[in-house]
């Protein structure tokens, strides 16, 4: 028998056997581990706990109502109870749901329909609302609270529900059908939870102001506490194209997993298994990587060793497959994006570009760039930055998200910017970067930063270079106009004297030499603006090889 003989509390020798070790050892429910590691989903403090379950709120309430394709009207109320008590109900108009989902849905942790979904969307874990709601419970006992509305003639559900922390399961507290007023259908939870309110940056008040830019489909109506309600109009009243669920790519694949779907597989051989189970594989493609792996096409995939899944996985390598459909994307789009920016900031320009679709692990993925520029904003400041994945701002760890990274290694001076190394820009300008994606790589559990895959840093760079382009023409552009309006100007306002003094030389009258100084300077002014514009046209040409120039040297790296 192993044992060990350690000095106890009283100084005497105890022993302590592998049997007694193993009488220790238990298992934990994944609820039981956020219960301790909370700050893991972004419930750090009491104002990041109040903005993370708006957040969850929010999100959840777009995507319903994205999927029932109705144009979404959201309502988020905050009520101060006392000093760091808050209560948060989020309404949506979205499809509701089903009452016996609704206890899972809300109390238990990594449930959900979209993990295993390649698809765009807001939420993917299953963890967000459930884990507000087992803040909520920890820091105030309270249940929360859902009322939900499926269809027009029908009762809504009423629930409030506690999660149990040892079995991840949830605790039904209460369930009924009530009555639901002058609503056809939707979902409306309500949350007491510790928090703290403040206004300004990285605020609640934000957040909605942000997703109302990157959502100019939906209108938000926020009451903040001690505030008059507020609403966030809609601007657009298109509604987002529908995503497309797809099959997982074979080049995103790893070893591990192909094993576990070749045993999973319900094809009948491994030809069909990888025509079946993966996107882009054609009977020419499957039958390629069977050949070069050596494994006969009609073997049944459950009977697959391991050293021959190996040689599939290396075989699929080696094949050259067609990119993975991007219909499971939903980017903003260039319209939609300046409507959004125009909506919620004042400039005087505003620029956007979407990238074409691109892949990364097998994942398909698109960068979308806007910039406004002048106007009221700050001139004497670093530009503010705003961050998007799926369209969900990201507010916090900005320094170790790759779209920050990627927007300080733009050499903005070459577009008429200040900036110091290794900072941001300066100057009265905002940047705005979205990723959209089937599988967008977070940092953390919090979703609060995008990992620095090469790939994706690549792609922010050239949307950051296509705006940028359009930045700097239009600077230029409009300090040429100044400096001309300038010498316009000054001749304009000496010409009366001008005249006057030739006058009194020539004898003739002044009238008369004011119109010919007058006929001068609209000659010289209609030479200038020719000049002007030759200049703006080869400095388009220039920008254009400069640029292609640049995009070969990153599609070079």
């Amino acid at each position: 028998m192993a044992q060990t003989t350690l000095l106890g509390s009283t100084g005497k020798k105890e022993r302590i056997t592998a049997e007694v070790l193993a009488e220790k050892q238990q298992s934990i429910s994944i609820s039981e581990f956020f219960t301790k590691n909370r700050h893991l989903l972004g419930f750090d403090n009491p104002r990041k706990a109040l903005l993370t379950t708006v957040r969850e709120a929010v999100d959840n309430a777009l995507d319903a109502c994205g999927e029932m394709k109705v144009l979404p009207e959201v309502r988020v109320i905050i009520d101060e109870i006392s000093t760091d008590k808050y209560k948060v109900t989020v309404e949506d108009n979205g499809p509701g749901i089903v009452r016996q989902q609704i206890p899972n849905i809300f109390a238990k942790l990594l449930y959900g329909s979209k993990f295993h979904r390649l698809r765009q969307s807001r939420g993917a874990q299953g963890i967000g609302i459930s884990a507000a709601a087992l803040y909520g419970q920890l820091t105030t006992g309270k249940p929360i609270k859902i009322i939900s509305k499926i269809d027009p003639k029908a009762k809504a559900h009423y629930y409030e529900l506690h999660l149990n922390t040892k079995t991840n399961e949830p605790e039904i507290m209460k369930d009924e059908e009530r009555e639901w007023e002058n609503k056809d259908h939707g979902t409306k939870l309500q949350i007491e939870l510790e928090g703290k309110y403040q206004q300004g940056k990285l605020s609640v008040d934000e957040f909605l102001q942000l997703t109302a830019i990157a959502n100019p489909e939906a209108s938000i109506i926020y009451k903040a506490p001690g505030a008059e309600a507020i609403e966030f109009a809609r601007a657009s009243q298109e509604i987002p194209k529908e995503t497309k669920e797809i099959q997982p790519h074979p080049y995103g694949v790893e070893l591990g997993t192909l094993m576990r779907m070749l045993k999973e597989s319900k094809a009948s051989s491994v030809q069909g298994f990888l025509q079946q189970d993966f996107c882009r594989v054609s009977a020419s493609v499957a039958k390629e990587i069977c050949e070069k792996a050596g494994i006969e096409e009609r073997t049944k995939p459950h009977a697959i060793a391991r050293e021959e899944v190996e040689k599939i996985f290396n075989a699929i390598k080696q094949t050259k497959i067609m990119a993975p459909p991007t219909d499971c994307l939903s980017p903003i789009g260039e319209e939609q994006l300046l409507k959004g920016l125009k909506k919620e900031i004042t400039a005087e320009f505003y620029a956007a570009v979407t990238r074409s679709p691109v892949v990364y692990r097998g994942f398909p993925f698109q960068i979308e760039c806007a910039i406004a520029f002048g106007g009221d904003l700050p001139k004497d400041e670093l530009a503010r930055v705003i961050r998007y994945a799926n369209k969900v701002p990201l507010q916090h760890q900005p320094g170790a998200c790759a779209l920050t990274r990627s927007i300080i290694q733009t050499a903005w001076k070459n577009y008429g910017i200040s900036q110091s190394k290794g900072t941001l820009p300066a100057g009265p300008l905002v940047i705005s970067v979205h990723i959209a994606s089937v599988w967008v790589p977070f940092t953390s559990e919090s979703k609060e930063a995008v990992a620095s895959y090469p790939d994706i840093i690549k792609e922010v760079r050239l949307a950051l270079q296509d705006t940028g382009r359009k930045l700097a023409l239009y600077i230029r552009k409009n300090i040429r106009a100044r400096e001309q309006q300038e010498r316009i100007g000054l001749f304009e306002k000496y010409i009366p004297e001008l005249a006057a003094s030739l006058a009194i030389l020539t004898g003739e009258k002044k009238s008369d030499i004011e119109e010919e100084l007058l006929k001068i300077l609209k000659k010289e002014l209609k030479g200038l603006l020719v000049e002007v514009k030759e200049a703006e046209k080869t400095e388009i040409i220039g920008e254009n090889v400069a640029y292609g120039e640049k995009q070969k040297e990153i599609d070079n790296e």
